[in-house]
């Protein structure tokens, strides 16, 4: 008998650990802090320290966790009427909304408490500010306008800033970084924002492609056109992916980084562009699930290489 209670109560406490990481979207979640932390060894005056790095992906992890869980919690309803999402431990009611809000306030309190205490305000701050545009604008936005995107894009990639910001201690792009007898602009942190937000339109609107049904029946708008996927929302893709370009460009220009990672990050935009590209000819679901992969293996691929060829001064 007492087997029995402590296999049903072994069982009960893993079902609830599984809830709680489906609430955070723990996946995500780890995506997004990835290049928190690695934007945060990007900044000239970081030298190793793992522990620092240990404690800013905790921090973070906690806030956009806590993001999630609200928006869950908002959505609770449409989330029910979606496939992809209606197993969701709120959704499908294995937890209750004041549960996940509960979890959301604990969370989002302790990460930004640890941004401040372990690192700086300003990075805290950012930190709440991303949280708030996230669970409190952009999630009611979504079944508004199809703005959401470029709403939702800023606390999207505001993870990278937070990052850079966590390390120099500065918001300001035109502040300057004084690394001995060098000057490095600040906006360099903000050229690692602009990958990231740049890059959250293809992708997003890949996934949006690709469940459009499902978004359509929980009411929302998340194509750039109302009439669903086109050509329209293709030759957006398109642009967006060419804009990338540039930006990428920009960690070099501002001497974040060596060339080898230059032509890396050039190569890897491109191959973005062509899968849209291929979006555009084709018009198929396949070819906007090539995309959304193709925008997966992205990040980790170029946040890495900027990271491995950083450029380190030594005074």
């Amino acid at each position: 008998m007492s087997s029995t209670i402590d296999t049903s109560t072994s069982y009960t406490f893993a079902s609830k650990v599984k809830d709680y990481f489906l609430l955070s979207k723990f996946t995500l979640s780890f995506t997004v802090v990835f290049t928190c932390v690695i934007c945060y060894y990007l900044a000239p005056n970081i030298h190793g320290g793992w522990q620092m790095g240990v404690l800013l992906f905790i921090a973070g992890l906690l806030v956009t966790a806590s993001a999630n869980a609200i928006n869950q919690g908002v959505e609770k309803d449409t989330d029910a009427l979606m496939r992809r999402t209606g197993k969701r431990p709120v959704a499908e009611g294995r937890m209750s909304d004041t549960e996940a809000f509960t979890f959301a306030w604990i969370a989002g309190s302790i990460g930004v408490f640890m941004m401040g205490y372990f690192f700086n305000i300003q990075s805290a701050l950012l930190s709440a500010f991303s949280l708030f545009i996230y669970a409190f604008i952009y999630t009611p936005l979504k079944k508004k306008s199809a703005l959401a995107v470029l709403v939702g894009a800023i606390p999207g990639a505001l993870p990278c800033l937070i990052g850079w910001v966590a390390a120099t201690g500065i918001i300001n792009p035109f502040a300057e970084i004084r690394m001995g007898d060098l000057t490095i602009l600040n906006a360099a942190g903000w050229a690692l924002f602009g990958i990231q937000f740049f890059w959250q339109f293809p992708h997003f609107w890949a996934i949006a492609w690709v469940a459009h049904t499902d978004y359509s029946k929980a009411g929302f708008k998340l194509l750039p056109n109302e009439k669903g996927p086109t050509k329209y929302t293709a030759l957006q893709a398109i642009m967006y992916a060419v804009m990338m370009v540039p930006v990428g460009i920009l960690p070099f220009y501002f001497h974040i980084s060596g060339s080898i990672s230059l032509w890396i990050v050039v190569a890897a935009n491109i191959f973005i562009i062509i899968q849209c590209i291929r979006l555009f000819r084709g018009m198929q679901v396949k070819d906007a699930r090539r995309v959304m992969f193709s925008s997966y293996i992205y990040l980790p691929i170029v946040y890495l290489a900027l990271l491995a060829d950083k450029i380190n001064y030594h005074f």
